[in-house]
């Protein structure tokens, strides 16, 4: 028995999960892959038994009242199932929901300049989302559907991460500390600190589509919409004396989304592909973040932007492409058609 345990934790340690593994050796990077791989079936085992399971309730209900021959009961047990049915069909609602999920982001190309000694460019920057790994990636989103249920809004703000692979090989050309380069080396002989852990935010206003159902409860639907970069920009140079470690607004985001919902009365759970683009224009401060905060630091990187003076450390420039597969859960609350508000005596 206790060999069999000690079996099945290696497997799972080293073949199914191996990240820690990977990681002891400094060498060797962790495979993004995996952690994708990963994200995808634990947003699945959340929603596909759910969606999956009859509904056999209604079902043995309508069934029961048929075999009796009794056509009073059949058709009470099929206003009931009608009416069950009703309180998850698309609808006029809002719902609020959460997800989580896991991220992969392209390799990307970082600038910078500070107008002195430093103006290069940096081809082949790795980032990985650690999305298991506290501060976890998850969102939060408020959808408003309205009339029948087809067409809606939805406000959504994604926590995401990207880190750059210190250890991975980069090419650099450029000015880099007052002298010429045009070399490969590593992610770290560069920066001391390249990343967006805490995290890369993205916040969006998008709008939803439903498509066909697939059934009474599954309903797909699409959406796109555009928003704000709102990311703890983490950037200093291996030569540098001082970091950025605060919130930013970076620049905008454009996501596309592809998804399913299985809805049940009051809840809806969905799987959903999400596709981002995030630019960053990040002014290298060498600042840490106030005590308070995202809105702090935003109210401070405005103030200084408007006194018109230009970041001590220039600007670090990139553009961020990421793939997104999310599971999550949204509270239903149905809102009355303006037809059926009674009027005013």
């Amino acid at each position: 028995m206790f060999p069999t345990i000690h079996l099945r934790q290696a497997v799972f340690k080293h073949v199914i999960w191996p990240s820690d593994a990977i990681r002891a050796d400094s060498d060797v990077r962790p495979p993004r892959i995996l952690d994708l791989a990963a994200g995808l079936a634990c947003a699945a085992m959340l929603t596909i038994p759910l969606a999956v399971a009859p509904d056999v309730a209604v079902d043995d209900m309508i069934s029961q009242a048929q075999s009796d021959n009794d056509g009073t009961a059949a058709q009470a047990a099929t206003d009931a199932a009608s009416d069950k049915r009703a309180a998850y069909a698309p609808q006029r609602e809002f719902v609020i929901g959460a997800y989580t999920g896991s991220p992969y982001t392209y390799d990307s190309t970082v600038t910078l300049n500070d107008g002195g000694d430093n103006a290069f460019q940096v081809d082949g920057v790795q980032w990985r989302g650690e999305p298991f790994i506290d501060p976890i990636y998850y969102g939060i989103r408020i959808q408003r559907w309205f009339e029948g249920g087809r067409t809606g809004t939805m406000l959504d703000f994604t926590h995401s991460k990207a880190i750059g692979e210190k250890e991975e090989d980069i090419a650099i050309k450029g000015l880099l500390d007052g002298e010429t380069v045009d070399a490969t080396k590593k992610l770290n002989e560069v920066f001391d600190r390249l990343e967006f852990s805490h995290g890369h935010n993205m916040l969006t206003l998008n709008g939803l589509f439903r498509l066909a159902n697939l059934g009474p409860r599954l309903s797909p639907y699409v959406g796109i919409g555009a928003g704000v970069n709102l990311p703890h920009a983490e950037a200093q140079l291996q030569t540098a004396d001082t970091r950025t470690y605060e919130y930013q607004y970076t620049g905008p985001v454009v996501q596309g989304l592809i998804g399913i919902e299985f809805r049940v009365p009051r809840l809806s759970y969905y799987l959903e592909y999400k596709f981002s683009f995030a630019s960053y224009d990040m002014p290298l401060s060498g600042l840490d973040g106030t005590e308070i905060g995202l809105f702090a630091d935003l109210y401070r990187q405005f103030a200084n932007w408007w006194s018109g003076e230009p970041p001590p450390g220039g600007r670090l420039q990139t553009q961020l492409l990421s793939h997104q597969w999310i599971g999550g859960v949204g509270f239903r609350i149905a809102t009355p058609s303006p037809a059926d508000v009674p009027a005013a005596p």
